[in-house]
C-alpha cells in the first residue's frame, strides 16, 4: 500500500482544475442516468484524496470537510484521466485494484443522509504517481521560464505589471504583458500554501506585492508575456528574538524596520535554516560595499567591495534555474551562470534549524505571511545567524533585500535575471 507523500503539491490546484475533476455535469451523464433509473436522489460529488482503501471500501479526504466514506458499487465506473485532461474522450476503464492510497479522486454517487458516505457510481482518478510528474514537469518549466519581483506599477488599460528585481547596489524593472489567457491566482492571507491560493485576477494585483509570473521573455530580457502568475502580500521581519513559544509554535521578534515586537506563527510548512558563520560575515561585507558613502555601516572603502561575493543574494525567491548543482561550470553552487549568486539555491542547502533552537537575543530575517485582523502572520522563510548582516545593515531595511521569499510550495524557481 502506498502513502501519501508530506510535500506539498506544488501545482495541485492548477492540475486539479485542468485535469478532469471539474468537468461539466454533463460528462456524466451515465452515472446520473443510472442513479435516475433506480430511482435514487440526486447524485453527490466529492473531490479528494484517498486516505485508506481496503476492497471496496475506500476513506475519501476531500479538500474541504470532513473525511467521507466510499463504497464502490459492483456496477460503478472507474476512469483514470492524466493531468491537464479537460474532459473524458481520453479516460482509460481501469479496476477497481489499481486504485492507490493518495490518488485524486472525483466520487459521484448516492451520498447517506448525513453526507458522511457515498455509494460510488463513478470514481474518476488522476494517480498521484502522475501527479508527482506533473509537478515536476510544472517545477521545472518555472525554473527555466519563471521570474519574481516586487510589484512596482500595475497598467490595467496595457495589461502590464511591471516588477521590481532587487540585488545588492541596484535594481531592475522587468514588464509583466498579461493577457485574456494568462492565469492569476493569489495567496490566502494567512496561508503559505500554494494550493490555499484562489483566482484572482489583475486587478487583485498592487504596487508592492510580491509577484512570480511564468512564459516567455523578450530577447533583451526586459519584458515576459506571462502564462501564469501568482501573487501576495507579505511582511518582512528583520531583528532580535525576544521570546520563543515551543508549545505554542510562535516567536516574538523585535522588529528593526517596525521598531516594535511582532509575533510570527512557525506552521509545519515554516521553512527555518541557519546561515553559516563564514557566509554571514561575506554578506555582511558586501552590504557594506554595496551603501551609497555616508551611510552607517557603509564601508570605508570600495575595496571591500572585492570581498567574496558568496550568499550575496540576486533577488528574493526560490531556486534560479540554469544554476550549476555540482563544482563544474562557471558558477558552482548557489551561482548563477554567468557567476551572480544565487541565495535561495544556497538556502536550501543551508542546515534546517527548530523553533527550539533559537533563542533570545537571535538576529533573525523572516518573511511572513499577511496575516489577518484577528491572527499575526505565519513564517515562510525564517534565517538564524544573520547577526553580522544586522549588524552592517542597523536599520534592516538593506538587509531585507535579501530576504529569502520562498512560500511553502510556491512555484520553484527564477529564470536567469
Amino acid at each position: 500500500m502506498h502513502t501519501t507523500k508530506t510535500a506539498v503539491p506544488i501545482f495541485v490546484l492548477s492540475v486539479i482544475s485542468a485535469s478532469g475533476l471539474n468537468f461539466l455535469p454533463a460528462c456524466f451523464g451515465s452515472a446520473i442516468g443510472q442513479a435516475q433509473v433506480a430511482g435514487q436522489a440526486a447524485v453527490a460529488r466529492r473531490i479528494g484524496a484517498i486516505k485508506t482503501i481496503s476492497g471496496n471500501a475506500i476513506t475519501l479526504a476531500p479538500d474541504s470537510g470532513p473525511e467521507v466514506s466510499v463504497t464502490v458499487q459492483p456496477n460503478a465506473r472507474i476512469l483514470r484521466i492524466a493531468p491537464g485532461e479537460k474532459d473524458l474522450k481520453n479516460a482509460t476503464p481501469i479496476q477497481l485494484p489499481e486504485l492507490q492510497v493518495g490518488d485524486r479522486v472525483r466520487v459521484r454517487g448516492q451520498a447517506s443522509g448525513d453526507g458522511a458516505s457515498i455509494a460510488a457510481l463513478e470514481i474518476i482518478v488522476i494517480p498521484h504517481t502522475d501527479l508527482d510528474a506533473r509537478h515536476d514537469q510544472e517545477r521545472q518549466d518555472w525554473q527555466k521560464r519563471g521570474l519574481g519581483g516586487l510589484v512596482s506599477a500595475v497598467d490595467s488599460a496595457t495589461g502590464t505589471v511591471t516588477i521590481s528585481v532587487a540585488s545588492l547596489g541596484s535594481k531592475k524593472s522587468i514588464t509583466i504583458q498579461t493577457s485574456k489567457n494568462t492565469i492569476f491566482r493569489r495567496y490566502a492571507p494567512d496561508s503559505v500554501k500554494f494550493d490555499d491560493a484562489k483566482a484572482s485576477t489583475l486587478q487583485e494585483v498592487h504596487p508592492g506585492d510580491q509577484l512570480r509570473a511564468r512564459g516567455d521573455r523578450s530577447p533583451d530580457g526586459a519584458q515576459l508575456t506571462a502564462e501564469e502568475i501568482v501573487t501576495g502580500a507579505f511582511r518582512n521581519v528583520a531583528g532580535l528574538v525576544n521570546s520563543v513559544d515551543a508549545s505554542a509554535g510562535t516567536i516574538t521578534v523585535q522588529d528593526l524596520l517596525s521598531k516594535k515586537p511582532v509575533e510570527v506563527k512557525i506552521s509545519s510548512e515554516s521553512q527555518l535554516h541557519k546561515l553559516p558563520p563564514e557566509m554571514a560575515q561575506r554578506i555582511a561585507m558586501r552590504l557594506k560595499a554595496s551603501m551609497p558613502p555616508g551611510t552607517p555601516g557603509a564601508a570605508a572603502s570600495s575595496n571591500s567591495a572585492a570581498a567574496p561575493a558568496a550568499g550575496s543574494g540576486a533577488q528574493s525567491g526560490p531556486p534560479a534555474g540554469g544554476t550549476n548543482s555540482g563544482g563544474g561550470g562557471t558558477g558552482g553552487p548557489g551561482m548563477r551562470q554567468g557567476g551572480t549568486p544565487d541565495f535561495q539555491q544556497m538556502l536550501s542547502r543551508m542546515p534546517a534549524v527548530t523553533l527550539a533552537d533559537l533563542k533570545k537575543g537571535d538576529a533573525v530575517l523572516i518573511v511572513t505571511t499577511q496575516g489577518t485582523a484577528t491572527s499575526g502572520g505565519t513564517a515562510i522563510t525564517l534565517l538564524s545567524g544573520v547577526e553580522p548582516i544586522l549588524q552592517a545593515a542597523p536599520n534592516g531595511s538593506q538587509a531585507m533585500m535579501l530576504a529569502p521569499w520562498s512560500l511553502g510550495g510556491a512555484p520553484g524557481g527564477d529564470a536567469s535575471q
